[in-house]
């Protein structure tokens, strides 16, 4: 009977009620999209490496080592020499070693020297191995592999010439030597989407002897096995047992030949949320600040229909209802607006999110783990509810407090 009069009341304000409700749904759903996006963000950056045990580079910062090595964010400070590779590949405990050559670039995107080893070893989401959607990895000198966002923004496509830039940014090519595409990446979601991979030797060739405005000397072209580098970026490395990682990378930070530092990817993951948790903590708290707006406005709401609903209360009262009972009409009516918005706001985000999930993937390589609120957005949900039942009790105990006789004087 008290919830039929609450709704039949809800429907005479249906207008003020509708808003309210939606600009509830709207905050809540503002937040929870907040938590998807920050998850899949994290789930994201630790799924664009896996099954790498250490990442070696030059001495500098774990974050910076990570970010410039794996996520193409920012530059390296120095190379490591190939001399400091041998030694660590030689090393009885590592699996494995795929070499990395950074620093040219084609148009905006990056390009990376490495092994025919990278398509084999390097792993992303899980385990996951990239694959070539069309042609196969290169087997020469000036072969290149791109990427599935280099190939769709350029157009690119097999057997297609590119030129790469000396250093990033630059206006000064390597055009005395162009390269010939003979493989597109499918996508990944991953760095690697943006990157032209060109053999060790090949980035080594044309930097031999080059120099800005005279390009590479003339003369026969070296062999495949004439050109191992002298010096290499980093290294994705791999180590027999996990019992055997923290060995291996005390041994390399300290050792002798030159300054070095192995990271552990997911530690250093670690690092970085820690450094961006600050801002994390801001953008939660402004969407928790648009809840408690939202808020307000259904309590605003209700405060304002008091005057409008004070014959309505009146009447309740002389038909025997107990000031209890008013006080509990007003709460259950703030509960179920509380209520609506936040079924409206769960159900549209994350429909939302799983519809435009392909779409994120595809622009921003952010993969969104849509698995239905766990137990942070079920909290969030209840402290929503419970927020509006102690807002509520302002209107309800106003309402309370609304006698008997004021309603019944009131003229129509």
């Amino acid at each position: 009977m008290l919830t039929r009069l609450i709704l039949s009341s809800m429907r005479a304000r249906a207008l003020t009620v509708v808003l309210a409700i939606l600009t509830i749904a709207f905050s809540v759903g503002l937040v929870l999209a907040v938590n998807v996006v920050r998850d899949g963000t994290k789930a994201s950056f630790a799924n664009t490496i896996s099954n790498t045990d250490l990442i070696v580079g030059a001495r500098s910062g774990s974050v910076q080592l990570m970010l410039y090595t794996i996520f193409q964010i920012g530059n390296p400070t120095n190379n490591i020499s190939w001399d400091s590779m041998e030694a660590i590949a030689a090393r009885p405990e590592v699996d494995w070693l795929v070499p990395i050559s950074l620093g040219d670039s084609h148009g905006e995107f990056r390009v990376m020297g490495t092994s025919v080893a990278f398509f084999e070893r390097y792993r992303y989401r899980g385990g996951q191995s990239i694959g070539l959607h069309q042609g196969a990895a290169f087997t020469g000198l000036y072969h290149a592999v791109v990427g599935s966002d280099v190939a769709a923004t350029l157009n690119y496509e097999l057997g297609q010439e590119i030129v790469v830039s000396h250093g990033l940014a630059s206006f000064i090519d390597h055009d005395d030597r162009p390269f010939k595409i003979t493989g597109i990446l499918e996508r990944t979601g991953t760095p690697i989407d943006r990157t032209v991979l060109i053999s060790l030797e090949s980035m080594e060739v044309i930097h031999r002897g080059w120099r800005p405005g005279a390009g590479s000397p003339t003369g026969p072209e070296p062999a495949m096995a004439e050109l191992q580098p002298k010096e290499v970026t980093a290294a994705l490395v791999g180590i027999g047992s996990r019992l055997d990682i923290f060995n291996v990378q005390r041994w390399i930070n300290t050792y002798p030949g030159e300054p070095l530092l192995a990271v552990l990817p997911g530690l250093t993951l670690q690092e970085l949320w820690q450094f961006i948790g600050v801002a994390e903590d801001a953008l939660r708290a402004v969407s928790l600040m648009v809840v408690g707006a939202a808020l307000l406005g259904m309590i605003a709401v209700i405060f304002s229909g008091l005057n409008e609903r004070r014959r309505e209360m009146a009447i309740l009262r002389a038909m025997g209802a107990r000031p209890g009972v008013v006080f509990g009409l007003l709460l259950l009516e703030a509960m179920i607006m509380a209520g609506a918005g936040c079924l409206i706001g769960a159900v549209g985000t994350y429909g939302l999110l799983y519809a435009a999930r392909p779409l994120i993937d595809a622009h921003f390589g952010i993969w969104l783990p849509m698995q239905g609120p766990g137990p942070e957005e079920l909290k969030l949900l209840g402290g929503v509810m419970a927020a509006a039942g102690l807002a509520s009790i302002f209107p309800a105990a106003r309402a309370y407090q609304l006698s008997l006789a004021d309603g019944l004087s009131i003229k129509n």
